[in-house]
């Protein structure tokens, strides 16, 4: 049994090659999966871990996809506001916020709205209503909405 006690077996063509015996018994995948799922984690960017989280936490709370919601659809979605800025719309004072789920950005608007308390960037929520297209963009105008609290983040 020369090569460290594996025995070798000729080839079929019956010529001078030997090939390597293998082992018939499969290998289990579960060790794998999870040495696979781990190296995968510790590969990836914060943005992606946290559009992971973002995008589980959506279809745990029973909500809408932003990716998937289309115009002029009434929707209930969940995300993560990313910036929150004043930005008048024909003369009247517009909140607006990005809202990001781990799949799209969408654009939230208070119409009338200098500021609202609770509404930061980093904040989590749910709001709710129909959804408008405006230049490309996905936009929820006057939202019902919910503010996750605080110790859930």
């Amino acid at each position: 049994m020369p090569y460290g006690g594996v025995p070798r077996a000729r080839s079929r063509d019956g010529g001078g090659r030997y090939a390597f015996c293998m082992s018939a018994a499969p290998r289990t995948e579960k060790p794998a999966g999870r040495f696979r799922r781990m190296l995968d984690r510790l590969s990836s960017s914060v943005e992606d871990l946290e559009s992971e989280e973002l995008q589980e936490d959506a279809e745990a709370s029973g909500c809408t996809r932003i990716s998937d919601c289309s115009d002029r659809q009434i929707v209930k979605v969940t995300g993560t506001l990313r910036t929150v800025t004043l930005r008048p719309r024909a003369g009247v004072p517009a909140l607006e916020a990005e809202l990001f789920d781990g799949t799209a950005p969408l654009d939230v608007v208070w119409l009338g709205r200098r500021s609202i308390v609770g509404i930061e960037p980093g904040r989590r929520l749910i709001a709710s209503g129909r959804i408008s297209m405006s230049h490309g963009r996905r936009v929820l105008f006057n939202p019902k909405y919910e503010l996750r609290p605080l110790g859930q983040e």
